[in-house]
């Protein structure tokens, strides 16, 4: 076996930008331009919280600028190209991807594990509730959430230590939609309108049933082209986060046939008394398909840009991989209580060409149309002129805009050398 190609730290960086979509190359912010950037990334995650603007929303912002949301429900809601699943978390995935998730459908509540054995009894313990709620759904549907929690009562209640403790109705919704058997049809603000699967998904979705074997492979691919480069572990975390069984077994054979390879990270670091050449750990991967990109980026061709990404970004969602790229530690402090937040409660990281030099801590007022920045941290490394200042500010600007935000005001926590731009 040849030896593995080697690229070096930057490059890996800014592979993982460019298959993000978030360097300076972007689609059209149209309908079409918007189902590309899905298509390529793999899914949005979904989050209720509207801070600032949903997740899922945000997410296609950075990628394609000032946007339409209404183009974004057309492809869910009326053109039917993407749907609401589980992927590395309840997400809009794509309805082209529909034999990818249908294995977890038809496998949910169906397995020797203990979650599924204990899901299992106890929908079985609440027949009547489950069919109940699909006979409603089949006569009458699409029924919102609000409406289906006030029906049925369940024999046996559904124990948890969290906020799922006795939510009955909610739980058995919950695990029809994992199973397959109803989807949503659409929404009105947060509450979810559900129907039958076979209502919501359109004709022209594809419904072969696959093997395990093949949707590995299949998956396998999708989350490393997502990521550029990655480790196994990196491509097990990702997308379909966690449901790779074999998946070694599955990147030896692409590996065999060509459709990826090894490829080896080192990266040049100053220290105080010399300069040292380090080489990454771990076997990584790209995608064959990429290497012309890569090839490209040794070139030095990548044009980066100043974007604001979501705390739920699919460039920033494994915590381990930004420590490693970045040396960027983020954590989302929503759950950690007030007093004990370093940087804030919705923190959107900025990414600056190829670097995350820092974070915002935003908040929307939608009655004032103001854009509130409390403020702007820095990372210890993080350039402090003025030209990566005015970059950050256009930013914030943009993201102004698409929440059609009159105003910006912004605390009093903001970099001092950037003082005079930011305010």
């Amino acid at each position: 076996m040849s030896s593995p190609r080697t690229i070096s730290a930057k490059t890996a960086r800014r592979l993982a930008i460019t298959k993000q979509h978030l360097d300076a190359v972007r689609h059209e912010n149209t309908t079409e331009g918007i189902y590309q950037t899905v298509r390529d990334i793999g899914c949005l995650q979904l989050d209720p919280l509207q801070t600032v603007a949903r997740s899922h929303t945000l997410v296609v912002f950075s990628r394609v600028g000032p946007y339409n949301v209404a183009d974004l429900d057309k492809l869910i809601y009326h053109e039917k190209k993407l749907f609401e699943y589980w992927a590395h978390a309840a997400s809009h995935v794509l309805t082209e991807d529909y034999p990818i998730h249908h294995l977890r459908m038809r496998e949910y509540a169906k397995t020797n594990e203990a979650w599924h054995i204990r899901i299992a009894e106890w929908i079985n313990a609440n027949k009547k509730l489950r069919d109940t709620i699909l006979r409603e759904i089949k006569c009458n549907g699409p029924l919102s959430s609000r409406v289906l929690t006030e029906m049925g009562e369940a024999p046996k209640t559904w124990v948890s230590s969290g906020w799922t403790n006795d939510r009955n109705v909610s739980r058995m919704i919950d695990f029809l939609w994992m199973q397959g058997k109803i989807m949503v049809a659409k929404r009105e603000g947060l509450n979810k309108f559900w129907d039958l699967s076979e209502r919501v998904l359109p004709e022209w979705t594809p419904r072969e049933k696959l093997s395990e074997r093949e949707i590995v492979t299949r998956a396998a691919q999708t989350s490393l082209k997502a990521l550029g480069v990655g480790t196994e572990r990196h491509i097990s975390q990702h997308y379909i986060h966690g449901r790779y069984p074999n998946l070694r077994e599955r990147l030896n054979e692409l590996e065999r046939a060509g459709e990826i390879e090894r490829v080896e990270i080192r990266e040049t670091k100053n220290g105080k008394r010399e300069t040292r050449d380090e080489k990454w750990k771990g076997e990584w991967f790209v995608h064959c398909s990429d290497i012309p990109l890569i090839e490209k980026l040794e070139r030095g061709e990548f044009q980066g840009r100043t974007v604001l990404l979501s705390p739920f970004d699919n460039l920033v969602r494994d915590r381990v991989r930004n420590i490693q790229f970045w040396n960027f530690d983020y954590k989302i402090e929503i759950y950690t209580p007030q007093a004990k937040r370093k940087y804030g409660y919705y923190v959107l990281p900025i990414l600056h060409n190829d670097q995350l030099l820092g974070r915002i801590d935003p908040k929307m007022d939608r009655a004032q149309g103001v854009l509130n920045v409390n403020a702007v941290h820095l990372e210890p490394n993080a350039p402090r002129d003025l030209k990566t200042a005015r970059a950050v500010r256009e930013a914030i600007e943009e993201l102004a805009e698409f929440l059609n935000a009159t105003e910006i005001r912004y605390g009093k926590n903001v970099p001092d050398a950037w003082s005079r731009v930011l305010r």
